[in-house]
């Protein structure tokens, strides 16, 4: 198995879930935002090439962030072959695709992407949420290669398990990829920072908070147990871990 991030960037994000690239001019000065990374991560295994998130969705000179973070890694579009979705949070998932004259185009046509019918079906009701991308969420349902999951856990193959766990949204779920002996662990927004594990602390952006502090809890104990690797999404210095005993 082999880790790939594909960090897409630094960003500053407002309160209404505005973007801003690192450099970039602030308005109100600055003042509440919060600083994150935006990480997918390809994970190669001898009969996948996996994408996990897919990022913010932004075109730089016309070409997907996304698409370029691939490619400058040794890595086609073209060979992914399964798109897992931890949940349908704007900056986990417009990545999927772009509009182009009012057509969505897919960045990943030829891969499977798995996500959550029910996240789905709760995200489409939060019209009024900012964390939300609407036009991409009403695109998902058509897309041929789109594989709805229903069951609370299970298996995508020979090496991908899932668990849906809530927490940070209503159908929140998670992956573990284990292959060779190896166990990489990818928590979503349940765990998307290393320092998620200094603080025990129940944050109120979570649908359930302190839902999602059990959790991290409970990981952090099998992560040290089992050798995990911990693929963290938003983390600005240190995206794959493994935890000292």
């Amino acid at each position: 198995m082999k880790i790939i991030p594909l960090n897409e960037g630094v960003f500053h994000v407002s309160n209404d879930k505005e973007f801003y690239q690192e450099g970039e001019a602030l308005p109100n000065d600055g003042k509440g935002f919060l600083t994150m990374a935006i990480c997918p991560f390809l994970i190669e295994l001898p009969n996948d090439l996996i994408l996990i998130d897919t990022g913010l969705g932004f075109l730089k000179n016309g070409t997907p962030v996304i698409r370029q973070c691939i490619e400058n890694a040794g890595y086609k579009v073209e060979n992914i072959t399964k798109v897992l979705l931890s949940h349908l949070h704007k900056d986990h998932t417009d990545g999927l695709g772009y509009f182009e004259n009012g057509v969505f185009i897919q960045n990943f046509p030829q891969a499977a992407i798995y996500v959550q019918e029910r996240e789905l079906d709760n995200a489409l009701t939060q019209s009024a949420s900012h964390s939300y991308n609407q036009e991409v969420l009403q695109q998902l349902g058509y897309l041929d290669n789109i594989k709805f999951m229903n069951d609370d856990k299970g298996h995508i193959g020979d090496f991908i398990t899932y668990e849906v766990t809530s927490g940070h949204s209503p159908f929140h779920q998670v992956f573990w990829i284990e292959h060779d002996g190896e166990i990489a662990f990818f928590g979503g927004d349940n765990l998307p920072q290393l320092a998620y594990l200094k603080y025990h602390i129940a944050y109120k952006t979570d649908f359930d908070g302190k839902k999602a502090m059990e959790l991290r809890q409970k990981w952090e104990k099998q992560a040290l147990e089992n050798n995990w690797s911990l693929l963290f999404y938003h983390d600005v210095k240190r995206q794959v871990v493994k935890l000292n005993k």
